[in-house]
């Protein structure tokens, strides 16, 4: 584990001067900057459009709108990680609606303490999203050279006559005595027969 923590950025969408005025005291710069603001979900959208955040806080609800499509879409579209605080009694009709789609609620109104838990729930899976990504990353790398190496075998076999096996040996060969990756040899190939 890191001794360096990592900062993260936030996009708080709120209409509600205090509310934004104890986010800030909440959430210190040291460990999430930058902390932008907006007051309504179409400048909300607008701003995710500019950059990516790390978090979105929803403090529901908004002039434009109550803000669960906004929460849906961040989570759903642009695999975000929101937060989406709204009144007590709607708490389990809004999570009924949005949780499927990865979406945090809590209701309001609710103390530092369960707010700066739910901050730890979403750095936590902050973490977890970007291990993902880059296990994806991976896998479709190596599926990519898997393409490139199958497509060199098949100009191999089709040009100069070997079988599968031998095209194989052929590509194997070559990366170990030249100490390059099979997909460099591949492309090697492909160019020269192309």
């Amino acid at each position: 584990m890191s001794l360096e923590q990592p900062v993260y950025s936030v996009l708080a969408v709120s209409a509600s001067d205090s509310f934004n005025k104890s986010l800030i005291s909440l959430l210190p710069d040291s460990r999430f900057s930058p902390l932008r603001f907006e007051e309504s979900v179409s400048a909300a959208k607008r701003a995710f459009l500019e950059r990516r955040y790390d978090f979105v806080i929803i403090n529901s609800p908004l002039p434009d709108d109550v803000g669960t499509r906004l929460a849906i879409d961040i989570c759903s579209e642009k695999n975000g990680i929101c937060l989406l605080l709204v009144k007590a009694e709607l708490y389990e009709a809004v999570y009924n609606r949005v949780y499927e789609h990865g979406v945090y609620v809590m209701p309001k109104p609710m103390s530092k303490q369960m707010f700066s838990e739910a901050m730890d729930f979403m750095i936590s899976t902050e973490c977890r999203l970007r291990k993902l990504e880059k296990k994806t990353v991976s896998i479709e790398e190596k599926m990519q050279e898997i393409r490139t190496v199958n497509r060199a075998k098949w100009i191999l076999i089709e040009r100069l006559k070997m079988t599968e096996s031998d095209a194989h040996r052929y590509i194997e060969k070559q990366a170990m005595d030249r100490c390059v990756s099979r997909s460099d040899i591949a492309e090697s190939i492909i160019k020269t027969y192309s």
